[in-house]
């Protein structure tokens, strides 16, 4: 395919990443959270002047092939459980699972739905009173201040009772109303058997719905005007893409940090490392993955913030800890996040009116970064307003001298990412840390000190490495069936029913019936056990299937785009490498020291040299701490090693 823009969209920074037949370039801007359509076409605008060397949107969108775009958006809203609030409806069976929800994540169910809950009497729905039940739930809910309702039943007939009572919703409340309160149904999203699981599906989707689909259509309808060929691909946690209209909010909760393991994958068969975790810092958020066995963990029942729901999910943990999260002092120590101060204000040293103390004004006072190439010299950073931000938040309250406040602050901020390392992977001896993100290099020996690890790797496409893993992904989708009459006849009604779903939307995605591949896979509670089964040629059920009280059919329709190339890359250590400069950072015992700059750049295959140093290029910084060393491979990457 010939060009490509792909987008990821973080808390702080928007990353852009241009495939040009066959060439990779790459830019930034700031992420704007008050409208991130500005911030998407300001990619584009910096796009558009890489490639033609001038801004020309206008041309850009009439030559591109392909605009993918994935977002860190989701990941950070729960996080700092920032949206809407959400009222909850439950059938009166369900009563104990309002108990179970909290049971499971008591911050996080508190942060959505709180005591906004709505139980009707069990049997109401099939009752002459139903619509008056109905009525009263919902203005109970709406006046408790939800604005934004779930409607969840778990008896076994689930999808009827939710359907009879969206009849009632849409009759006494028709959307065309203003104000008309959103509804989600559960059973609209998922027929999963599992209630707890369909129940928090329903509610992380309903929360993430809102601010998705505002940036998305915006971004989509001014992609319009200019007359683009080809419509918005939105990028998935699942790995795959698909267009706007098509997409549900919550395959797109970590579909940023999915980038990156996409890109893991890729760099880890470049190379043939076996063990690889993976370290994706932006702004807000550290992301992290684990490259095992040649693949990346992905459940069948995925995970948010540690809760099953009812869609396939990439195993990416994310932690609130970034550039941008905000250090304070309580109870005489130092607290990271997970609250961030974001693109707007940003750190005190953006010079934008950020107040609060981040690592990122650390780096700066440290010597790390360099105030006048930041961000590719197109944000200045400032010194003092960095250094009042840490004297008021950190060196007064604990009684510390700045530099002395600012050590304390990088090993707190080191010491937390690689305690969330150990808490969501496994480490052993062999496993190499690849460190990304435009936060990522910066104290990724440290990080790796502290987690036992001896061995880093830095891409050079390091600081837009996940909107780089996006790549050729394929472009897809997924649909569900649950069988509750267990038998072929019923499996061959409904594979078909499917089979017409996807027909229509993927000829909605621009493919006709013959240009994409079909996929079944059925899955079953077979003795107390979860077996899945690909369907191959005959449309039956297997022998052990049948004795299940349900089976769960899954069709995929993928249009493969992804393509393997084959190539190898290797760490061969050459000469010594040749700095272009000199930094003086504050290290801990030694003061302030002076240490040789290289501009990755301008570093040749098996350049190599010793810490402490700093590598960098116009989007990421990379501190090489002494007692390690580091050599560039003949793609252009780096590799870091402990010396023993």
């Amino acid at each position: 395919m010939g060009l490509q823009i792909n987008i990821d969209n973080g808390g702080t920074l928007t990353d852009i990443c241009i495939l040009n037949n066959g060439s990779v370039n790459k830019t930034k801007v700031l992420t704007t959270p008050y409208d991130l359509s500005k911030c998407f076409f300001e990619g584009l605008q910096k796009a558009s002047g890489v490639i033609y060397g001038e801004q020309n949107v206008t041309r850009l969108l009439e030559e591109v092939d392909l605009i993918r775009y994935s977002t860190t958006q989701g990941t950070n809203a729960i996080c700092e459980r920032k949206g809407p609030r959400l009222g909850l409806i439950l059938h009166g069976a369900a009563k104990d699972l309002v108990v179970r929800l909290a049971e499971q994540d008591p911050d996080l169910y508190a942060a959505l739905v709180g005591d906004r809950v709505a139980i009707l009497e069990e049997g109401v729905m099939s009752r002459e009173d139903s619509e008056t039940a109905v009525v009263r739930a919902i203005n109970d809910l709406t006046a408790a201040g939800a604005n934004r309702l779930v409607v969840s039943f778990i008896d076994k007939n689930f999808v009827d009772a939710e359907s009879a009572f969206k009849a009632i919703a849409l009759r006494k409340y028709p959307r065309h109303l203003l104000g008309a309160v959103p509804i989600l149904f559960g059973s609209d999203l998922s027929t999963d058997s599992d209630a707890l699981r369909r129940t928090w599906t329903a509610l992380i989707n309903s929360f993430l719905h809102p601010a998705m689909e505002n940036f998305l259509y915006n971004a989509e309808n001014r992609l319009r005007t200019y007359r683009t060929k080809n419509p918005l691909q939105i990028f998935r946690n699942d790995g795959d893409s698909s267009r706007v209209a098509k997409s549900v909010a919550i395959k797109t909760y970590s579909s940023g940090p999915r980038g990156g393991m996409e890109g893991m994958k890729t760099f880890s068969r470049l190379y043939g490392f076996k063990d690889v975790v993976a370290i994706d810092i932006g702004g807000t958020t550290t992301d992290i993955g684990q490259f095992v066995n040649d693949t990346v963990a992905e459940k069948r029942r995925g995970h948010v913030e540690g809760i099953s729901v009812s869609f396939p999910l990439c195993e990416i943990v994310s932690a609130g800890v970034g550039g941008s999260s905000i250090f304070r002092v309580h109870e005489g120590r130092i607290v990271i996040g997970p609250e961030s101060v974001g693109a707007v204000p940003g750190p005190a040293c953006f010079g934008r009116g950020g107040k609060e103390a981040t690592i990122t004004d650390a780096s700066l006072l440290c010597g790390i970064l360099d105030p006048t190439s930041y961000f590719g010299g197109d944000l200045a950073l400032d010194a003092d307003r960095a250094a009042t931000a840490v004297e008021l938040s950190i060196a007064k309250p604990l009684g510390l001298k700045l530099e002395d406040a600012l050590l304390q602050m990088e090993h707190a901020y080191e010491e937390k990412v690689a305690v969330e390392l150990h808490r969501s992977t496994k480490i052993s001896k062999e496993t190499t840390l690849l460190a990304f993100g435009g936060a990522g290099p910066l104290n990724a020996c440290g990080i790796a000190e502290k987690a036992g690890i001896d061995t880093v790797a830095v891409p050079k496409m390091a600081a837009v490495f996940s909107a780089y893993g996006i790549g050729e992904c394929n472009i897809s989708q997924h649909y569900t069936a649950t069988l509750h009459d267990v038998s072929d006849a019923k499996l061959k009604e409904s594979i078909a029913a499917l089979k017409v779903k996807a027909s229509r939307d993927m000829y909605a995605e621009g493919f006709a019936e013959g240009q994409y591949a079909l996929q079944t896979t059925l899955a079953a509670l077979v003795d107390g056990k979860e077996q899945s089964q690909a369907l191959n040629g005959e449309i039956a059920l297997p022998a052990a299937f049948k004795k299940a009280d349900s089976v769960d059919i899954e069709l995929s329709a993928v249009k493969v785009l992804r393509s393997a190339n084959g190539q190898h890359a290797k760490f061969a250590k050459g000469g010594k490498a040749a700095s272009h400069g000199k930094r003086t950072l504050l290290t801990k015992g030694k003061g302030r020291v002076d240490v040789p700059v290289y501009n990755l750049n301008q570093l040749n295959t098996g350049d190599s040299g010793v810490g402490p140093a700093i590598i960098e290029e116009d989007f990421f910084t990379c501190r090489v701490l002494d007692g390690w060393s580091f050599v560039i491979s003949d793609a252009g990457d780096i590799l870091l090693s402990k010396k023993g």
